[in-house]
């Protein structure tokens, strides 16, 4: 297991709110990235495209990330507005990972490779937290 974060989910105010939390605990982004410049999101309203797809930013060993979930999606309310983002070391951890905290739960994206390179998949566990598992070749030693 390589790390844990906290992934945050917002109705459209994310870059906000991680502006308000870089002016707190310092910093820069890592990543910044928007929904109208990735793959897939070609037909998204023009009023959703300059959305938060993904963004990061490092405080001390961590990394607190988070999305705005556009409004064709269920929109977010206390207890679907924060995930546990879990990297692990190898695609077999990955599945191992997933299958584990899957079992009794929801799976909701099966583990695949993304667009950005990762091997990764989402799922609710039996006790409605919600799991993003990430692994990615580009961060192995």
């Amino acid at each position: 297991m390589n790390s844990l974060n906290p992934y945050l989910n917002f109705n459209g105010n994310t870059e906000e709110v991680f502006n308000f939390y870089k002016s707190v605990f310092g910093g820069e982004f890592a990543m910044v990235m928007r929904f109208g410049d990735t793959p897939g999101c070609e037909n998204m309203p023009e009023t959703e495209k300059n959305g938060i797809m993904h963004i990061a930013l490092p405080i001390g060993s961590n990394v607190l990330m988070g999305t705005d979930v556009p409004k064709s999606m269920e929109q977010v309310t206390a207890g679907t507005n924060m995930s546990i983002s879990v990297n692990v070391s190898s695609r077999e951890e990955a599945d191992r990972v997933y299958n584990g905290l899957s079992a009794g739960g929801k799976a909701t994206m099966p583990m695949n490779d993304m667009f950005w390179g990762d091997y990764y998949g989402m799922l609710t566990d039996r006790y409605q937290i919600q799991w993003m598992i990430s692994y990615s070749e580009k961060y192995q030693s």
